[in-house]
């Protein structure tokens, strides 16, 4: 990582330093919304690039985000499913890779504003991305023209929401991508702890408090909370990215030793020495540009494929 990079994500690891203080209960002056407000400014400061549009939207209840680029190459479209440990993060702080997909892609890309724990634990999150995955379907959006992508918490979303639409009998969109997935609440992968400290952004022990937080009482290994315990036979083709410096690195080669000995077309990169969500720095950071296009060009083939 270069100077500039370190420093911002030196910011992003600074940002949510009284969250968990909060969670436990130790601090009790501090509002949540304060803690959101700020972590979507710190991360709407990865602007978007020049040729997008941002308008606010409705997909059957559930608040989003359409962004249009000014180039539209194709009437297929990607759902955008942010991260933020199910905990903050809301589309406006995503604007930077939202627009990159938007222009990259020359599609449309729709982020949904789904409800946060502790408020709502889960599975609300989820209930509100598959609504919002739904409502694109009543907009007569063939499933073969839907494809998801998504990061960290969003990252296992990109699988749990295809679980979740195979179960209620849903058509299912045509690929995933899915960055630096959170796909084990358990945590039991060994980089939980070889990567303690390596990890720039990430800790055991945060993570454990942050996905209890999110669970309330529900078991870390309910299928729809942590992928790698979901029955995902007959997914569509789904990218797995992961950065080796991640403490989620071994549970995001489960999901994706997972999706393959259940039959789904898996690609996975573990990209050397990168941190979690790197694609976020694509303007500052070769490897996050080129973690882009992969994405992209992985969601275009997979588009093409349920084409033909």
């Amino acid at each position: 990582m270069n100077t500039e990079v370190k420093a911002a994500v030196q910011t992003w690891a600074n940002s949510l330093s009284d969250l968990v203080p909060v969670l436990k209960g130790i601090d009790t002056t501090t509002k949540m919304s304060d803690i959101r407000d700020a972590y979507a400014k710190m991360l709407g400061q990865n602007q978007p690039p020049a040729g997008v549009r941002f308008e606010a939207v409705d997909m059957g209840g559930v608040p989003a985000t359409l962004v249009t680029p000014d180039e539209l190459k194709t009437d297929a479209v990607l759902m955008y499913i942010h991260g933020g440990a199910y905990i903050v993060g809301r589309p406006d702080g995503y604007h930077g890779i939202g627009g990159n997909y938007a222009k990259m892609l020359g599609a449309r890309v729709y982020m949904p504003d789904y409800r946060l724990a502790p408020e709502h634990q889960f599975p609300a999150s989820i209930d509100d991305t598959l609504r919002a995955y739904e409502w694109l379907l009543e907009q007569n959006i063939a499933a073969s023209k839907i494809a998801f992508a998504g990061e960290s918490a969003g990252g296992a979303m990109v699988v749990s929401v295809m679980v979740a639409a195979k179960s209620k009998g849903l058509p299912l969109p045509a690929v995933g991508s899915s960055i630096s997935p959170w796909a084990n609440l358990e945590h039991t992968g060994v980089s939980m702890s070889n990567r303690e400290g390596l990890d720039p952004l990430n800790s055991k022990p945060v993570l454990d408090i942050l996905a209890r937080a999110f669970l309330g009482g529900t078991l870390a290994n309910h299928p729809l909370a942590s992928p790698v315990f979901a029955d995902v036979t007959g997914l569509p083709p789904i990218l797995v990215q992961i950065g080796e410096n991640e403490l989620m690195l071994s549970d995001a080669m489960r999901l994706a030793n997972h999706l393959a000995d259940n039959r789904v077309r898996v690609n996975l990169e573990v990209w050397p020495g990168m941190f979690h969500a790197w694609h976020f720095y694509a303007g500052m950071l070769a490897e996050g540009q080129q973690a882009l296009e992969s994405s992209v060009r992985f969601i275009e083939a997979g588009l093409i494929g349920a084409a033909c």
